[in-house]
């Protein structure tokens, strides 16, 4: 049974959720974007309900996907792993990149009042689900035009019903401000991580008591530690596709610099008997008080190591001060 130091708040006034939250990326399978493969290679369905199933009972209660996922593969594994369970989840998935379900691939964006209506629609289907929890738009980059009416559209269907609240998938602090003017936006989702800090969006999520979903908190996997020099990955996976995006891997070999990286912080993000990924995702929760690191998985396996964090608890305040020193070194010799 989690405590309530296990748990966080999903907005000013949301709900208590499990205080580290499960990513469901790589459970979508296949897909492809910009032409490339932007899935994690082949993924067993059994498996990832059993893992989802395992989850909920370890005290897991977030579970973030998106109809991208395997062009809405992901949502049907999820919705189907929640069938009895719903009350005990709390569903966030995201919309924003339109999608051909028989090429598997992305085709676009549009986040317009009407695709998301649209979007919605789609996804409470494969969910199997009457609401969504905190519904998300996907597309970083917006104008303030677009993001507004996107704004007034996701306002709408909270009053419909159809969703409980709103927040979006961004980077950028200023265009993530913007949108406190509307009433039901809870919750950002950045890349936050021990290698990818993000202290503008965190300052935010603080002044406004928003949500920081933390995507990418073990860098694509580079912060599980298992990967070394002589590590090569799938061309089915996508840390070996070439995305431009892709910053701790390259050809599908994780970077020289990032192992060395990973290597300096190993002693620190173990310690009082943690693993690498259970320190990293300590690491975030320290970091903030806000912040529902959203680590992937697609075995059993990795969902007791990333769950094992909770019982962890935050990295300890001087164990902390000494990973900051160490990060504020590298960068000075940058």
């Amino acid at each position: 049974m989690l405590t309530m130091m296990d748990k966080r708040k999903l907005g000013p006034n949301g709900p208590r959720v499990g205080a580290v939250g499960m990513g469901c990326w790589a459970i979508g399978g296949h897909f492809t974007l910009d032409g490339r493969n932007d899935g994690w290679g082949q993924v067993d369905d059994a498996q990832s309900v059993r893992s989802i199933e395992l989850a909920l009972d370890l005290g897991a209660s977030l579970f973030d996907t998106a109809d991208a996922y395997g062009t809405g593969h992901s949502e049907s594994i999820l919705g189907s792993a929640l069938k009895g369970r719903r009350d005990e989840a709390f569903v966030a998935t995201k919309f924003g990149f339109t999608y051909d379900e028989g090429s598997k691939a992305l085709v676009a964006t549009d986040v317009s009042p009407s695709y998301i209506e649209w979007a919605s629609g789609k996804s409470l289907k494969r969910l199997g689900m009457d609401h969504i929890d905190l519904y998300q738009i996907h597309v970083g980059d917006l104008s303030d035009d677009v993001a507004d009416r996107a704004g007034e559209a996701l306002e709408s269907l909270v009053e419909k019903g159809r969703i409980r609240a709103w927040g979006w998938s961004t980077d950028n602090a200023a265009s993530a401000r913007r949108m406190l003017k509307f009433p039901h936006f809870v919750a950002v989702q950045q890349e936050l991580s021990v290698l990818c800090d993000g202290p503008d969006m965190l300052a935010l999520c603080a002044e406004a008591e928003l949500a920081s979903l933390n995507r990418s908190p073990l860098a694509m996997g580079m912060l599980s530690g298992k990967f070394s020099a002589a590590s090569r990955l799938g061309k089915d996976d996508v840390r070996a596709a070439g995305h431009s995006w892709v910053r701790f891997f390259a050809d599908g070999r994780p970077k020289p610099e990032t192992l060395a990286m990973v290597d300096a912080l190993r002693d620190l993000l173990t310690t009082g008997g943690r693993t690498v990924a259970q320190g990293a995702l300590g690491w975030n929760l320290a970091h903030s008080p806000h912040t529902i690191p959203i680590p992937g998985f697609k075995t059993e396996a990795q969902v007791r190591d990333n769950l094992g964090a909770l019982e962890k608890g935050p990295l300890p305040a001087a164990v902390m001060a000494e990973i900051s020193d160490i990060l504020n070194k590298e960068i000075e010799h940058v």
